[in-house]
């Protein structure tokens, strides 16, 4: 363990217990159970009480926790982040058989992904199956945890121009070889022995290779980290940390982690749903709030929408913005985008700095490059269902959408600095 980078270390260690944004929902549910935040259902009435703490979760990949507070209720502390980054999906029917010598696995591409890291790199199978019981249905999680495939590279000696410009076609040069031979059949019986079940007994999956490369730091003074998913699970884990170890005040703290933020947020579980604004709507029911309340806790509350950025690379420094450059180690890089792509605004922005300048926390400004416009993230696609002044932040990090990212040792800790300081405000 290095004491020095401790929180990082401790978030490297959640990511690789956390192959999908199952796999993370999950380890976090455990969390917190472990200190004493009660399970809510959706489909149950919800009984609240003042001083406690509770979490629902939504598909198994998605998930709010938040406290109410014991008197002098004001509104929300609103932190937003998402739990999946992008990979390869596995198709159902997905063996291919290749002059009957090979199998390879028929997959997709989920989100925006840097496709070239993924050649020649250890990969293993992890995600949800859903299988018939003599109760009904059952969904169990799956992690084949092991080096199970890879993606080889075509030999230099058949493309000469690899090295070259390259554009790579997810339906022909990212299969994954599975086995060797032509025997069908066998990666569904891999999968149900990983899901303890018998074959018959599966109905669907929901799998995702995912790079069985272990997390590093380097450096001088180890000062950088590498690691999978960093992108966005760095501020999910510290969102996630922060609402259990600080209990907050007159705003309840709550922490929402959606998915499906890579393929646009789209979905039941993703920032567009009604997840965030329902469980509001349920929480001031619970309470005895009548609309006007309600409103006015909502007009009173504020939320940071946490997602990473793009650091600055030294070999392409014409990618960044002429005057803000955010770095590895920086601190909080607060995005601004006059598309609105962010909504950070003037006021949102200075009531966060302020924040950081009292409790001593790091930050500097993102903006991207005016002709290379940047994604959108959660922050303005959850204002479109609850509409609260709201600020988008994230650590800089390199190689983002690589199935093995870096960043900064010290950021994790200036975002669990954030968070914990945001709750307890």
């Amino acid at each position: 363990m290095n004491s020095k980078y401790k929180v990082t270390e401790d978030l490297c260690a959640f990511i690789s217990s956390s192959p999908t944004q199952f796999h993370a929902v999950k380890n976090m549910e455990n969390g917190l159970l472990e200190n004493g935040f009660t399970r809510l259902d959706e489909k149950e009435r919800w009984k609240l009480d003042e001083g406690k703490a509770y979490f629902v979760k939504r598909n198994s990949s998605a998930l709010i926790a938040f406290r109410i507070p014991q008197k002098g209720y004001k509104g929300y502390s609103l932190v937003s982040a998402h739990t999946d980054s992008p990979a390869f999906k596995i198709k159902t029917d997905p063996e291919i058989i290749s002059s009957g010598r090979y199998t390879t696995l028929n997959t997709e591409v989920y989100g925006g992904l840097l496709m070239a890291p993924w050649f020649d790199r250890p990969l293993s199978i992890a995600g949800r199956v859903f299988i018939k019981t003599g109760n009904g249905i059952e969904e169990r999680l799956v992690d084949f945890a092991r080096d199970a495939v890879l993606i080889p590279n075509l030999a230099i000696h058949m493309n000469r121009k690899v090295n070259d410009e390259n554009s790579y076609k997810a339906q022909k040069d990212m299969l994954p070889i599975f086995a060797e031979g032509a025997e069908k059949g066998r990666f569904i019986q891999a999968v149900a022995e990983a899901a303890n079940c018998k074959k018959e007994e599966l109905l669907e999956y929901e799998l995702f290779l995912y790079p069985r490369t272990p997390h590093s730091f380097w450096g001088l003074d180890n000062e950088f980290f590498s690691s999978p998913r960093i992108d966005d699970l760095m501020c999910a884990y510290t969102a996630y940390r922060a609402i259990i170890e600080t209990e907050g005040n007159n705003y309840a703290p709550l922490v929402c982690l959606f998915d499906n933020e890579e393929t646009g947020s789209g979905t039941k579980q993703g920032a567009l749903s009604d997840f965030l604004p329902v469980t509001i709507e349920r929480i001031s029911y619970a309470l005895g709030f009548d609309t006007e309340e309600k409103a006015m806790k909502t007009a009173s509350s504020f939320m940071i929408s946490a997602d990473n950025c793009h650091a600055m690379h030294p070999n392409y420094m014409e990618k960044c913005d002429v005057t803000n450059k955010a770095v590895m180690n920086g601190g909080i890089a607060i995005k601004f985008s006059a598309a609105q792509k962010y909504t950070t605004d003037a006021q949102s922005a200075s009531y966060l700095r302020a924040l950081m300048e009292r409790e001593r926390i790091p930050y500097q400004y993102f903006v991207n490059h005016s002709d290379i416009p940047g994604g959108s993230t959660l922050g303005n696609l959850s204002a479109e269902k609850l509409s609260v002044p709201s600020v988008d932040i994230g650590a800089a990090q390199l190689a983002m959408h690589s199935p093995y990212e870096s960043a900064g040792s010290r950021d994790t800790e200036a975002l669990l600095n954030l968070f914990k300081a945001f709750i307890s405000r």
